[in-house]
C-alpha cells in the first residue's frame, strides 16, 4: 500500500467517525462534510478490503437520522454529495438497504427542487449529483427497487423545474437519466404517462421551451419503447 493511499483510509476513518457524532455548528458540520466528500472522491471504485474498512464510519453516519434528515437544505445537499460518491464507489452495488436507497432517492429529488433556494457552493454539489446519477446509472436502482411513485415525481420535478439558462451538465444528466428509465423500463405506467402529458400540455413553448421539448422528446421514446414492448 502506497503512503498515499494510507494516509486517505486514515483520514477517511477519523473523519467518518466525527461524523458519527456530528457537530451542532451548521458551518462546522458543512465543513466536515465538505473534507469527507473530497476524501471519497479520491476512492476508486472496488476498493480494497483496508479502504472499505476506512469507508464504514461515514457509510454508516451518512444514513443516520441527524444527517439524512436534517433540517437545513445545505446539509442535506452535502448529506447527498457525500452519498453519491460512495454509491459511484459501490457501483453496480447499492451500498444501503432498499428502504434507505429509497428514501436517498427521495433526498436528492429535494436537493434538486430547491436548487435556486441553496448556497452557490450547494448548488455546484447538485449539478455534480446529477452528473454522477446519470454517468453510474444510479436511477436505474430505482427500476430495481420497482420505485415507481417515486420514478413518476423524479420525472416531474425534472420537467417542472429544468431551465433552459441550466449548465449544459444538468441538461444532459437529465435528458440521460429519463432515457436510461424508459429504455430499461419493462412497462411504462399510466401515472407517468399521464403526468408528462399534463406537463406537456401546462409548459407549452411560450412558458417553458426546454420543459415543452424535453417532455415531447420523452412521450416520442415512451412511444417507441411501447412499441418494442407490444411487439
Amino acid at each position: 500500500m502506497t503512503s498515499f493511499h494510507s494516509d486517505l483510509e486514515k483520514q477517511l476513518k477519523e473523519a467518518g467517525n466525527r461524523l458519527l457524532n456530528p457537530p451542532s455548528s451548521i458551518d462546522d458540520l458543512l465543513t466536515l462534510l465538505d473534507k469527507v466528500e473530497n476524501l471519497l472522491a479520491y476512492v476508486e471504485q472496488e476498493p480494497s478490503k483496508s479502504m472499505r474498512d476506512a469507508l464504514l464510519p461515514s457509510v454508516k453516519a451518512l444514513i443516520t437520522n441527524k444527517l439524512l434528515r436534517h433540517a437545513e437544505m445545505d446539509v442535506k445537499v452535502s448529506v447527498a454529495s457525500c452519498i453519491i460518491e460512495i454509491t459511484r464507489i459501490t457501483a453496480p452495488d447499492a451500498p444501503y438497504k432498499d428502504e434507505q436507497m429509497k428514501e436517498i432517492f427521495q433526498l436528492i429529488l429535494t436537493a434538486f427542487e430547491n436548487m435556486s433556494h441553496v448556497s452557490t457552493c450547494s448548488c455546484k454539489k447538485v449539478v455534480s449529483i446529477l452528473d454522477t446519477i446519470a454517468k453510474v446509472k444510479l436511477c436505474l436502482v430505482m427500476l430495481d427497487l420497482e420505485c415507481d411513485a417515486l420514478v413518476v415525481e423524479m420525472f416531474q420535478s425534472f420537467l417542472k423545474i429544468v431551465r433552459s439558462n441550466h449548465p449544459p451538465v444538468v441538461l444532459l444528466a437529465i435528458e440521460t437519466t429519463m432515457n436510461l428509465v424508459i429504455n430499461e423500463s419493462e412497462d411504462i405506467s399510466l401515472d407517468l404517462l399521464s403526468s408528462l402529458f399534463a406537463i406537456v400540455r401546462k409548459a407549452n413553448q411560450n412558458v417553458s421551451p426546454i420543459s415543452w421539448t424535453m417532455g415531447e422528446q420523452i412521450i416520442t421514446r415512451i412511444n417507441a419503447q411501447l412499441e418494442k414492448i407490444m411487439a
